[in-house]
């Protein structure tokens, strides 16, 4: 039997320096008899050589396109917008399950080429968890920028400037403490910060962050379901400088915040960080914003508030980018004994789930879609 190739595809969306595979996952993956290409990217933290001295073939940018049809393409990030159709099995984050904005035509590439999307958000183990996630880094990036953020609101009347991604988790800390520390000195004390979803990767990833800048626990308010089970909107939220979302959402609940529960006439918030970033989804439990903001533009303001300080928002789709070393190599680990079942991936439970979840979506696709 051929042994199984792999082709790791470099990202295209602006400033995505993480990667599915790391060096450490290649070599694993090399070891077990699969072959690994990879395609030579400037933006990826890990070095071309890198994955070369590990035993993969480099091969060059976006040849994933011409590829033999039986090769597996793995990625990280949505593809580029275009229209021609897919014919590959591909690996990668779509985000075109949850009714965002020109889900049809993303996922229509797949069936219209005769291939098959299996969407690392959705890979799950029997007890419906997610195998690999980017969670903790997520909440890690955007808790870090969320206080960074406040800390310039209060000294600053311009936008919060464009971020880049940081060597390490050390680095950032100790650019997050320093902002902390100009906030307090403007403010006259710590910030306020709600956190919710803090049992979860995401969340804990978060409060992990507010701690190692500074933040004591009596500062943190650290809900999740319990807490939330009443329903919003939630008057906690304004009553604390910063809101950190950390709920990942399949169907509506009450919102947490809205546009009405924002008008109060002691509202302290000054900074929301929707770490789902589903800006577009009809299930945010924070309908206030409607633009993903980026690391070039890391912020949107709320208009239309009638009293109170200025609020920004954090919508950053790829928020563990901030962090690409460590996020990677975390989510390549979890995600590893999965990926070394892909030589037989139709009968693999993790795949074949992620492989019915796709072919019900496709039924869910308008005609118009499949016949472009």
């Amino acid at each position: 039997m051929a042994p199984t190739i792999l082709h790791l595809r470099s990202e295209t969306k602006h400033l995505e320096h993480r990667s599915a595979l790391t060096p450490a996952t290649t070599a694993e993956l090399i070891k077990a008899g699969y072959i690994v290409n990879v395609e030579r990217s400037p933006e990826r933290i890990f070095d071309d050589e890198e994955f070369e001295k590990a035993g993969a073939t480099l091969v060059p940018e976006h040849s994933w396109v011409d590829a033999p049809k039986e090769h597996i393409i793995v990625g990280l990030k949505e593809l580029e917008e275009e229209d021609f159709p897919l014919k590959h099995v591909h690996v990668q984050f779509a985000h075109c399950y949850k009714q965002q904005a020109g889900w049809e035509n993303v996922l229509a590439r797949f069936p219209r080429g005769g291939g098959t999307l299996l969407d690392l958000e959705f890979l799950v183990d029997e007890h419906g968890r997610r195998v690999a996630a980017f969670g903790f880094h997520a909440g890690f990036a955007g808790a870090a920028l969320a206080l960074e953020v406040w800390a310039w609101q209060l000294n600053h009347s311009e936008p919060f400037p464009g971020v880049e991604s940081y060597p390490n988790e050390d680095a950032l800390i100790a650019d997050v403490q320093k902002a902390v520390k100009e906030g307090v000195a403007k403010a006259g004390r710590l910030p306020r910060v709600i956190v919710i979803g803090a049992r979860g990767r995401c969340g804990s990833g978060a409060v992990s962050a507010l701690k190692k800048s500074g933040i004591p626990d009596e500062n943190i308010l650290d809900w999740d379901m319990a807490e939330t089970a009443k329903g919003g909107p939630f008057k906690e939220i304004t009553d604390s400088d910063i809101f950190v979302n950390c709920i990942y959402l399949t169907s509506k609940i009450p919102n947490f915040v809205n546009k009405e529960s924002l008008q109060v006439p002691d509202r302290q918030l000054r900074v929301v960080c929707d770490v789902s970033a589903d800006t577009t989804s009809p299930f945010t439990p924070v309908p206030i914003y409607t633009v993903a903001t980026t690391f070039d533009k890391p912020t949107v303001p709320v208009d239309g508030l009638a009293s109170g300080p200025p609020l920004s928002v954090i919508s950053i789709d790829h928020l563990p980018s901030l962090l690409p070393r460590e996020a990677s190599e975390a989510f390549s680990h979890d995600l590893l004994p999965s990926l070394l079942t892909l030589n037989d991936w139709q009968n693999s439970p993790v795949w074949a789930r992620a492989k019915k979840l796709f072919d019900e979506k496709v039924a869910t696709l308008p005609e118009s879609a499949l016949q472009k």
